[in-house]
């Protein structure tokens, strides 16, 4: 075991239930990889897991799903990857060795890939997660080309992933945002910019009067976009849905990223992406580990265009 400094949750509660905590950190096993984690990003998921805990697990908790590193050291059996590379990889963290959050992290290799061509350690960290949402929310749809998307909160980190990749799948893409958000949801690639708000539903049936295709709900609207969706349409939702499978005609797609997260083609495709500038990497803010609590509490004010990275030295 080695000792590593990691950002724990120390009991559930608010911001300020989090420590810099001393973390213990195994070797990799055959067909793991253990990376120098350099940056970590912070997302809603690790808010749900300071709110609610992880049962089984003991405390404290290290929050954390997309880390970006140096390799460090490496299992049997693993050559994809090298001691040295930077990558970026997307774990659970419930599970016994505990999230991203920490300056040593154990991950199964398939859920490792290099960082973007061009792109900073800092803005790889916000990657992996978000964009294997993204695509296995576009998979869980299986659109047709010229189907039409409406993405609800168009101008969030998780959108703008979802935007460009569906446009890649040869969907028309309709897109909230705020006046400040409008041009950039446009070069994201949305062939139709809604205004954010109550009147989102009456915009898009203007727009499509039989209404789209499906939902990618990333701004948890849930059921107040069902009039927005044509008969038999469907809708992704991106946590927990606490109804029925089909409602109102409506079919339900919850993601659960933790099917995906050793989908080591899905990373590949969109290191590549970014690398090539199809995605855009956006890093809100930079926080050390002393400072998470921060982090977490911008996060939730809302507002926040990217994602909060916790740094290592």
């Amino acid at each position: 075991m080695t000792t590593a400094r990691a950002v724990g949750i120390v009991e559930r509660g608010g911001p300020e239930v989090l420590r810099v905590v001393e973390h213990e950190v195994r070797d990799p096993e055959a067909g793991e990889v253990r990376i120098s984690v350099k940056a970590a990003a912070v997302n809603p998921t690790d808010v749900a897991l300071r709110q609610r805990g992880a049962e089984g697990l003991p405390l404290p908790w290290v929050p954390g799903m997309d880390a970006a590193g140096v390799v460090e050291s490496v299992g049997t059996g693993v050559e994809r990857i090298g001691v040295g590379d930077e990558v970026m990889a997307a774990v659970s963290p419930r599970r016994p060795e505990g999230g991203a959050q920490s300056q040593l992290l154990i991950v199964p290799a398939a859920s490792v890939t290099p960082i973007p061509a061009g792109a900073s350690l800092e803005q790889a960290a916000t990657l992996p997660m978000n964009g294997l949402t993204a695509l296995r929310g576009l998979e869980l749809l299986d659109l047709h080309a010229g189907a039409t998307l409406l993405v609800a909160g168009g101008a969030g980190l998780l959108a703008s992933y979802v935007i460009p990749l569906a446009k890649r799948a040869g969907l028309r893409v309709l897109a909230d945002a705020g006046p400040a958000d409008e041009e950039f949801v446009r070069e994201l690639g949305a062939d139709v910019v809604l205004p954010r708000g109550e009147g989102l539903v009456a915009a898009v049936r203007d727009a499509v009067p039989g209404g789209v295709d499906a939902v990618f709900d990333t701004a948890l609207l849930g059921r107040g976009l069902f009039p927005a969706i044509r008969a038999a349409g469907a809708l992704v939702f991106v946590r927990t849905w606490d109804g029925e499978e089909v409602e109102d005609g409506i079919t339900i797609r919850p993601v659960w990223v933790g099917d995906v997260l050793e989908h080591t083609d899905w990373l590949q495709q969109l290191s590549d992406l970014a690398g090539q500038g199809v995605l855009a990497l956006r890093v809100a803010a930079t926080f050390t580990p002393d400072r998470a609590a921060d982090a977490h509490r911008q996060m939730e004010a809302g507002g926040m265009r990217g994602r909060a990275v916790v740094v290592f030295d």
